[in-house]
């Protein structure tokens, strides 16, 4: 089980941003035995991100980025195992931009294609791919601070989109590129995968 779970996280790792990488898992029994609910085995995750470097402890070598995205390879090898519904994804692109952040969200888009995606992102690279976007604001009314999740139309998410590549100050150029990446991930298909940006305050 666990050189098929080896196998399928390293295949992911090529597609997120770390070609050469490799994920192995290695497994020991204690001694002396020591048998729990998890039975008598020590596993831990090894990783190298980059080639020709031996495979370390993942808790020791890993970047918040790579930690990231190894999250989401070692969610994608077992999805068929757990046979989820519905997966959730807090900020799993921290860490990472351009490129690579367009590949998360494809990984994610791809993902979805198996059952409900949600995933909270600030990186229009990844809400572009999604196929339903909310934005979630905070706002403080007497003393107390509210949270509000908005459901984006078309013309809502090219605006949040932009947002999101320009901040305070939209123009069109940034419009017509926000259009383009919407553009572009509809292309890559049709899954149920739902975004959640930051909005205002968030």
């Amino acid at each position: 089980a666990a050189r098929r779970l080896d196998a399928k996280v390293t295949q992911s790792m090529q597609s997120l941003g770390m070609p050469g990488g490799v994920f192995e898992t290695r497994v020991e029994a204690r001694d002396p035995p020591a048998f729990t609910a998890q039975g008598n085995d020590e596993v831990e995750f090894l990783v190298s991100a980059n080639p020709g470097q031996p495979p370390r402890p993942l808790a020791k070598v890993a970047s918040g980025g790579e930690l990231s995205r190894i999250s989401l390879g070692l969610q994608v090898a077992a999805h068929d195992a757990a046979q989820l519904p519905c997966l959730v994804f807090d900020e799993v692109d921290a860490g990472v931009g351009g490129a690579v952040a367009e590949m998360v969200g494809q990984q994610l888009h791809a993902l979805a294609a198996r059952g409900q995606v949600l995933c909270v992102t600030h990186l229009p690279q990844v809400a572009a791919q999604s196929d339903h976007q909310l934005r979630v604001s905070k706002q403080v009314s007497g003393g107390a601070t509210r949270t509000r999740i908005e459901a984006l139309d078309d013309d809502s998410r090219v605006e949040e989109i932009a947002r999101m590549l320009g901040g305070a100050q939209i123009t069109q150029r940034t419009l017509e590129h926000a259009r383009e990446m919407l553009a572009s991930g509809r292309r890559g298909g049709r899954a149920r995968a739902t975004v959640a940006s930051g909005g205002s305050g968030s």
